[in-house]
């Protein structure tokens, strides 16, 4: 790196090039994200419940 001044005026103008996001956009994948981790949790409480009930009907069988 030669000159940072010109390295400094490249990087601005590559972030004037960047197309961000809208704010309905963030809020679309914010609720997205929230909405995956919920549904996530709903999965492993089920398995977590499942795995449970069968490991606790193993355990009395073999008692």
């Amino acid at each position: 790196m030669k000159n940072p001044i010109k390295f400094i005026q490249e990087v601005k103008q590559e972030a004037f090039k960047v197309s961000w996001p809208t704010g309905k956009e963030t809020i679309q994948g914010a609720l997205m994200v929230f909405a995956m981790a919920v549904v996530m949790s709903l999965f492993f409480l089920l398995l977590d419940q499942v795995l449970k009930f069968f490991l606790e009907l193993l355990l009395k069988m073999s008692l």
